[in-house]
């Protein structure tokens, strides 16, 4: 399980990173709210486990960006004791689940082995329909559209796209595309990649004026904000 804890109380912070790493967890802490949103869309976790009061952004904050940005990991957020509103602005904001604190290491752990479970039937289930602002794909109808209009891709093109529409705002590797979309097997030039890249820009983001697909130097790809891409 990969867990990214967004706490900037230290203490706590790395108490709960020690222990998830001692049972052969890997965890990632963030210190402040910019940084764990900027963790959560570029790195790829199980599950997010996110205070309220955080330096910069907040956890409501944060919440809100990363689904209108399509990023689903599941989020447990941390609560006060008598935070009731809190509670509800946080499964508003569009959080999984919540915990108040002061809790148990042990509760904890259940709460987020619960949420990485249902987070994997979620993706299952819905992973027919992928949207990023007006860019819908129907993985079943082998349908992609932009604002409405109909867009034609190649099946190479197509499960491309889908690839880099399921990871959302995290950045994916030439290596991952290539085994994913072309399949392990493939020996080929590596530099196809960039040539379908090129393909599905002319395709899904010249002719609306986008620039979606984004190149991340020394990383891969990813798509931009739905604010950037419009």
């Amino acid at each position: 399980m990969r867990v990214l804890l967004i706490e900037d109380e230290y203490h706590m912070r790395e108490a709960l990173c020690r222990g998830l790493r001692e049972e052969g967890n890997e965890a990632v802490g963030a210190a402040t709210g910019s940084e764990g949103l900027r963790l959560a869309r570029d790195e790829g976790f199980d599950v997010i486990v996110c205070d309220i009061l955080l330096p910069g952004l907040n956890g409501f904050q944060i919440c809100r960006r990363l689904r209108e940005q399509g990023v689903w990991t599941p989020i447990l957020m941390l609560t006060a004791k008598d935070g009731e509103w809190d509670q509800a602005e946080a499964l508003d904001a569009g959080a999984d689940d919540y915990l108040t604190k002061p809790f148990s290491y042990v509760v904890l752990k259940a709460h987020l082995r619960a949420l990485v479970r249902r987070g994997a039937k979620s993706a299952t289930a819905a992973g027919d329909v992928l949207r990023w602002g007006d860019l819908v794909l129907d993985r079943r109808a082998h349908r992609c559209s932009r604002s409405g209009r109909d867009v034609d891709l190649s099946h190479r093109e197509f499960d491309l796209l889908a690839e880099l529409m399921a990871s959302g705002a995290r950045a994916v590797s030439k290596a991952e595309l290539l085994e994913r979309v072309w399949g392990p097997t493939f020996n080929g030039d590596p530099n196809i990649v960039e040539v379908y890249m090129g393909y599905l820009r002319r395709k899904v983001d010249a002719p609306f004026g986008r620039r979606t697909i984004e190149t991340v130097r020394g990383v891969g790809y990813r798509l931009a904000e739905v604010d950037a891409g419009g």
